[in-house]
Order: C-alpha cells, then structure tokens, then sequence
C-alpha cells in the first residue's frame, strides 16, 4: 500500500484532472490525489486546506478513531472525550497521543498544542455554543475546525445538549467522514479501502439474518440511567440503534422520534423486546453507565425481570460507542446480527 501512496503522490500532476477554479479536489475512486487548496464543505460551512495537516487535535473518539484506522496517528497531536479503550490493534498508536482530557478539553489546551486542524464528533464541544469553544472562536486563530457530519446533518443543535436529530442517522454520514478525512490528509486510496471494507461487514451482517429469517425480532437498547431505578435512557427510532436495526431487518420496540427516550420500565415490560442490548462503557456519568448494574438490575427488578429477553438470558453487552453514530456502528451491527443468529438457534432447540 505503501509503494501504491509513493506512486500515487509522484504522479498526482499527471492523475489531476478536472480541478475546479474554486479548489474542488476531483474525485476518482480508489486511485485519486489531492489537489491543494481543497475546499470540504462541512456541516454548512466551507473549510479550506492549503497543504495536508501536520498537527490535528481529535475531540472524539469516533474520529480519533477513524484517523488511526487512515494511520494518521503521526499527525495527531492530542485528543479528548473517551468512552472507552480503542480497538487493540491501535492501543500502541493511540498511547503515544497526547491525551488532553477524558472528557472536556479546555480551550487553552487545544490551543496549546498549536494544532493546524481541530476535529469534533460533537458540536456540543465545539459549535454555537460550544463547551470547548466555538468555530468562530478557533478560525480567530485561523485553526480549521471539522465537524462529523452525523452531528450536523439532519440535525439542530442550536438548542444546546445533544440536539435534535431530524433526519435519521445512516451509515453514510460515517462514510463521508471517511472520505473527506482521505481527501483533507491526501491518503484517498486508504480511505477507499476502509469504506470498502466497512461495506462489506455491513452487508455480510444482513445476509446472515435474512438468511435466518430474522426480520420481525425485537430489540431494546438501553444506553444508561441517570439512576439505576428510574425511566432509562433507551434508543428511539432516528439514531445509531435505529440504524442497526433497519440495516438488519428487526424491529426497535422504542417507537419515539427522539434519539435517546426516557421510558418507563412499565411501558418497556409491555413491548417484551426478544433481545435487550445494554451499553457498556468506561465513563461514570450515571451510575447505570455500568453494564453491570443495568444487568443486575434487569434480572432482580420485579417489573423488568419478568421480561422474556431476561427470563431466555437473551441481553447483549454492546459497546456504548456502537450505540452512537461512530465508526463503531458497525461493531453493534454485527453484535446484534450474532444475537439474533443466537436467539434463532435457541428457538429451534
């Protein structure tokens, strides 16, 4: 891959064809090169690169993430806002990040690092009324910032906290990052391949439960609790969850537009769901946060361990970020296709 990125680079004035007079890159799958400036339009902006960023702070894991899978890793000079350890294969290259926060950087010390790009999965961090700071404020310092499109398209945030989704999420809006981080850092034929790799998953996913005729299986996905014992936080019919289950063919019992419900244990008891999903992570906002509260509390709960999921022991533990959009969307995808392979088997027996 490497010698093909040389080759690619060598000759990117001899590839480059139909350049546009504002700087559009042109696009060609699987074999194009960037053409600086490069103008990205992003979450209703125009960001423009004169060069390849040479020092990028990730606010997100989604797209720390994405940048590492991209072996972008020596470019990236801090990060911040974890749920979780990344996958093992990136734990060395991750380590050698500086870390700036857990949760929250502050501005000063994204600043500090005198980054040439600023990365948010959220606009909740850097947006309107950004935690961290504003675009306006970053462009100040003429820091580009880009935002994970699955934040911003068919989505308000001008309301502050997480938003309104108005659109559902697709995958396609983690695709998009995928290629527009390709384009921005010049390694298109990498982000190709990971897209195309992703794809792949997706459907082998699909065809296993159409193959087993898993359409009409329900599922609930409980993310977490402000406390253990009152209405959860479970997932609605236009985020990450929702995805997963329309990618699959399965039923989400929750039928809210909202992203992240509250919903009475009651009212969850009486959807019986065939397969409970709950959120595993590091953080310890709620208590709940803890999987293994959630799963202490479902089968000990009077109303909730009546439930048929938790009476045939058909609960998953599903990493947290898979339940949001992220680059992991497709781990929860294939998750929960296994689940419903499992609870198919168990029918049969």
């Amino acid at each position: 891959m490497i010698n093909l990125i040389n080759v690619i680079k060598q000759t990117k004035n001899m590839l480059a064809v139909g350049v546009f007079a504002a700087g559009m890159v042109s696009i060609s799958s699987g074999a194009g090169a960037t053409n600086y400036p490069l103008t990205i339009e992003n979450c209703g902006r125009s960001v423009t690169f004169d060069h390849a960023p040479m020092r990028v702070v990730s606010i997100g894991q989604s797209n720390t993430e994405i940048l590492l899978m991209l072996g972008l890793a020596d470019k990236m000079v801090g990060t911040a806002v974890w749920l979780g350890p990344v996958p093992d294969e990136y734990i060395n290259a991750n380590n050698a990040i500086p870390r700036l926060a857990d949760n929250d950087p502050s501005f000063e010390s994204v600043v500090g690092q005198k980054p040439d790009l600023v990365t948010a999965q959220f606009q909740w961090h850097v947006g309107p009324n950004g935690a961290v700071g504003t675009v306006e404020q970053f462009n100040e310092l003429s820091i580009p910032v880009y935002t994970a499109p699955s934040d911003c398209i068919g989505k308000d945030n001008s309301t502050g906290g997480d938003g309104t989704r108005l659109n559902a999420f697709s995958m396609d809006r983690i695709y998009q990052t995928i290629d527009d981080f390709a384009k921005i850092f010049d390694v298109e034929d990498r982000g190709a391949e990971l897209i195309a790799d992703l794809k792949a998953r997706e459907k082998a996913a699909r065809n296993k439960v159409s193959a087993i005729r898993g359409d009409g299986i329900s599922t609930l996905f409980w993310f977490s609790s402000a406390e253990i014992d009152i209405d959860p936080y479970v997932a609605g019919q236009k985020g990450a969850p929702a995805c997963i289950t329309n990618i699959l063919g399965v039923e989400n019992v929750i039928k809210s537009d909202e992203e992240w419900p509250t919903v009475g244990w009651e009212t969850i008891a009486r959807t019986d769901p065939d397969i409970i999903a709950i959120g595993k992570m590091d953080r310890r906002r709620f208590p709940a946060d803890d999987w293994e509260l959630k799963m202490k509390f479902l089968q000990t709960d009077p109303v909730a361990r009546e439930m048929s999921a938790v009476k045939a022991g058909h609960i998953i533990v599903m990493d947290a970020q898979s339940m949001n959009p992220t680059i992991r969307t497709i781990d929860g995808i294939e998750a929960l296709a296994k689940a419903v392979e499992d609870f198919r088997a168990d029918q049969g027996s």
